[in-house]
């Protein structure tokens, strides 16, 4: 199957990026290195172009009552102008997908899911919706772009006459920006709280305008385009799950520490099975372990217990640019799951302490 092509392609292919097969799309990685274009998000100002993920909105009188019913967390306590954090849970206890849900009017949600999920999303979406809700699949139609770092808002500032350096955390509104009315901007994001994180969606055709835009208002701050790799080490020191590593079709939720989203005020799909599952409790734990000895771990390293017993395996692991220490995240039987206690990860033939630690990574 042939790979998918974002809009702006040809724009990172002659700003000189790295472009790799992810998800099914051509996308860039990195265009300089992953440390400087991480740094340069942590520091002042990233911008990257996520425009792979989904976007579907939901809508009309039965919008709610479909959401409430596909998804975990509680939609109906959302309001209007802010985001909120949730995932799908299917029929065997597992995540069909982690997501955000938008408020934007009344009647009126967007959800971006993964890229790599898209067409189950949408299958699993339209199965459920017996409520007769009003669905479109937009994710061909718009392209996003995620500007952050503490000088992100200082930045698209330049663009609106809209307040952004005001706009709450986990926010959406419809601004104009970059001469353009109406741009669904979101104040949410892979870099920490309060740091300046905005997304911005903007339709195909206007999407190379407004690129150029936020990087000529960025150029003060010296705005620097960052790809994949920078985007996995934000998020890995955060601490945040990535669907395909830390969660999938088979994980428990309560296994992978969600279940602050999951919300049993309502019905939901397998809600009566997940409410079993959290009653019963956990076998094993999603733990942040930063490594004490050197090494970096990587994806699918055994994690032993200091008596040499395989124990678990690395979903995520890199080293931090910011700490630069080698840190990941990993599944572990839950009597190894309390901070400080200690393990081995196993890097090449040699074993390498690590402990466990709180999350976030970076605080």
């Amino acid at each position: 199957m042939s790979l998918k092509h974002i809009p702006l392609n040809d724009l990172h292919i002659a700003l000189g990026a790295k472009m790799v097969d992810f998800a099914g799309f051509y996308m860039p990685l990195r265009y300089t290195s992953e440390r400087e274009e991480h740094l340069a998000v942590r520091q002042s100002v990233g911008i990257f172009d996520v425009s792979h993920m989904g976007e579907f909105f939901i809508k009309g009188e039965k919008a709610l009552d479909l959401l409430q019913y596909v998804v975990s967390n509680d939609v109906a306590t959302l309001p209007v102008g802010k985001a909120q954090y949730a995932y799908m849970p299917n029929d065997v206890g597992g995540i069909v997908d982690d997501l955000l849900i938008y408020h934007l009017a009344e009647k009126e949600y967007m959800m971006v899911v993964n890229a790599a999920n898209i067409d189950k999303d949408w299958q699993w979406i339209n199965h459920y919706n017996t409520f007769g809700a009003e669905l479109e699949n937009a994710s061909d139609k718009i392209c996003l772009f995620a500007v952050q770092g503490p000088k992100a808002a200082e930045t698209l500032q330049k663009l609106t006459s809209y307040n952004l350096i005001e706009m709450p955390y986990y926010a959406v509104r419809r601004i104009p920006l970059a001469g353009l009315e109406n741009v669904i901007v979101a104040s949410t994001g892979y870099t920490k709280k309060g740091s300046g994180s905005f997304e911005v969606f903007v339709p195909n055709e206007y999407a190379r305008e407004v690129w150029e835009k936020i990087f000529e208002a960025g150029k003060e701050f010296n705005i620097k385009p960052a790809g994949l790799g920078a985007r996995d080490t934000l998020r890995l020191e955060m601490g945040y799950c990535l669907y395909g590593n830390e969660i999938n079709d088979y994980t428990s939720p309560f296994e992978a520490n969600l279940g602050w989203v999951t919300k049993f005020t309502k019905k939901f799909v397998n809600s009566e099975n997940l409410l079993k599952a959290k009653e019963q409790g956990v076998k094993r734990k999603l733990v942040a372990l930063e490594m004490i000895e050197k090494g970096i771990p990587r994806s699918h390293y055994e994690i032993y217990s200091l008596n040499q017993e395989r124990i678990g395996e690395v979903t995520s692991g890199s080293i931090s640019p910011v700490l630069n220490v080698g840190i990941c995240l990993g599944y572990v039987p839950k009597e190894f799951a309390e901070i400080d206690t200690q393990v081995y990860i196993k890097i090449r033939d040699s074993f390498a302490k690590a402990k466990v630690v709180k999350l976030p990574f970076v605080k």
